[in-house]
């Protein structure tokens, strides 16, 4: 396991774009598959993209597809997402994950490390 930790949440505009980062504190982050998760109000948690340990490979939820970008930077420790034209239905609490192996899978028990979470709220 790795302790992750989120910055970059807040109240954005709709339309806006918005980038939240995550930064790991151990050096072994770099062989995890990295993600992110969100848990909208009053709905369960849910997948919204990942990346394999060399930043080559992406998966993304439907929803979001098109509309956000994961990458990571090994030398930082970090993995972004980048949110482009924010709708309302962004609003959510955002989870970084990681986890073991090289599938990267859009469930929660792929991933054995999770972030506090940080809240992104998009209203005008």
């Amino acid at each position: 396991q790795v302790s992750l930790a989120e910055s970059g949440g807040g109240l954005v505009q709709p339309g806006d774009s918005l980038r939240l980062s995550c930064t790991a504190s151990e050096p072994t982050f770099g062989n995890h598959i990295a993600g992110w998760f969100r848990q909208p109000p009053g709905k369960e948690r849910e997948f919204v993209a990942a990346i394999n340990q060399g930043g080559i490979d992406t998966h993304y939820g439907d929803s979001v597809k098109g509309r956000f970008t994961i990458s990571r930077d090994s030398a930082k420790n970090t993995v972004d997402l980048q949110m482009y034209s924010v709708i309302p239905e962004v609003t959510a609490v955002y989870y970084c994950v990681a986890g073991p192996g090289n599938i990267l899978r859009d469930d929660i028990y792929g991933y054995n490390s999770w972030g506090q979470g940080t809240q992104v709220t998009v209203s005008s």
